[in-house]
C-alpha cells in the first residue's frame, strides 16, 4: 500500500481529505512544510499532497526545497487559487500535479493512483490508452498494422493526454509543460494541435478520441464510452 504525506494546516480539511484516502493509501499527515520536512528525514514517502497557503512554509516553497535537495518525490498540490500564474508558480518549483479547492473525490483519487503508479512502475517505451499506442522514442502513434509519426509538440500534447487518460487536463496545464512557462502561447495553440491529433486518430481510424470540456481542457475516451464530462469534438 502507497504511503502518502498530506500536508494541510487546515484540521478540518486535513481530516476531511485523510478520509477520502484512508482506505486505500497509508496516511501520514504534516501541518505545514517544515513539519513535513522534518517527516521526510525519518518516513519515506511515495506521494505528497500539500496545501499551498500555510504558515511557516507554503507549498510552493516545500516542493522547490525538495526538488533542490535532489528529492523527485511525486507532488500534488490542492489549493483554493486558480489563475494561470499561481499554477505557472506551481510548474516552475517542480510539482506534479495541480487541484483546486473544492474538488471531487474521484478524481482526487484518480489524479493519487497515476501518481503513485508512476512512481512505482517501471519506465515502459510506450503509453497505451484503447485501441492507440504511443512509442515514446520514435514518436509513433499506432494502431494495429496503420501507424504515424506525430511531430514533436503533437508527441508532447497526446503523450501528456495519456499520462492523464479519462481526466481533464486543462489547456492552461499543457501550455505550461509543452510551450514552456515563459511561452506566449495561447489556448487558440492548443486547439490547432488538438486539431492535428484528431486528424492523426481519424486518419488511423481509432476508437480514440479526444473530448472537450469548454473553456477547461481535454480527455481522452472510447467510442464505448460515453463522454462523461460533457465534452465535444471542437476545441
Amino acid at each position: 500500500m502507497a504511503t502518502i504525506l498530506l500536508v494541510e494546516d487546515e484540521a478540518s480539511m486535513r481530516l476531511l481529505t485523510c478520509a477520502k484516502l484512508k482506505h486505500q493509501f497509508t496516511i501520514i499527515c504534516a501541518k505545514d512544510g517544515v513539519e513535513a520536512l522534518e517527516l521526510l528525514e525519518r518516513q519515506p514517502v511515495d506521494l505528497i499532497i500539500a496545501d499551498v497557503m500555510m504558515p511557516r512554509m507554503d507549498g510552493y516553497t516545500l516542493v522547490q526545497t525538495l526538488r533542490d535537495q535532489g528529492n523527485g518525490i511525486p507532488v500534488l498540490l490542492l489549493t483554493a487559487k486558480q489563475s494561470f500564474e499561481d499554477k505557472r508558480r506551481g510548474f516552475s518549483s517542480g510539482v506534479d500535479d495541480y487541484m483546486t479547492k473544492p474538488f471531487d473525490t474521484s478524481e482526487l483519487l484518480a489524479r493519487v493512483r497515476a501518481l503513485t503508479r508512476r512512481q512505482g512502475e517501471v519506465v515502459s517505451e510506450e503509453l497505451a490508452f484503447g485501441d492507440l499506442s504511443l512509442h515514446l522514442s520514435s514518436h509513433c502513434l499506432r494502431r494495429g498494422d496503420k501507424s504515424v509519426r506525430l511531430g514533436f509538440k503533437e508527441f508532447e500534447v497526446l503523450r501528456l493526454l495519456l499520462q492523464n487518460a479519462k481526466l481533464v487536463t486543462p489547456k492552461d496545464d499543457i501550455i505550461a509543460k509543452v510551450w514552456g512557462l515563459d511561452s506566449e502561447a495561447e489556448d487558440n495553440n492548443v486547439e490547432v494541435y488538438i486539431s492535428f491529433l484528431r486528424k492523426k486518430l481519424s486518419f488511423l481510424a481509432s476508437q480514440v478520441s479526444i473530448g472537450t470540456v469548454r473553456k477547461v481542457g481535454y480527455f481522452l475516451t472510447t467510442s464505448d464510452e460515453p463522454g462523461s464530462f460533457g465534452g465535444g469534438g471542437m476545441p
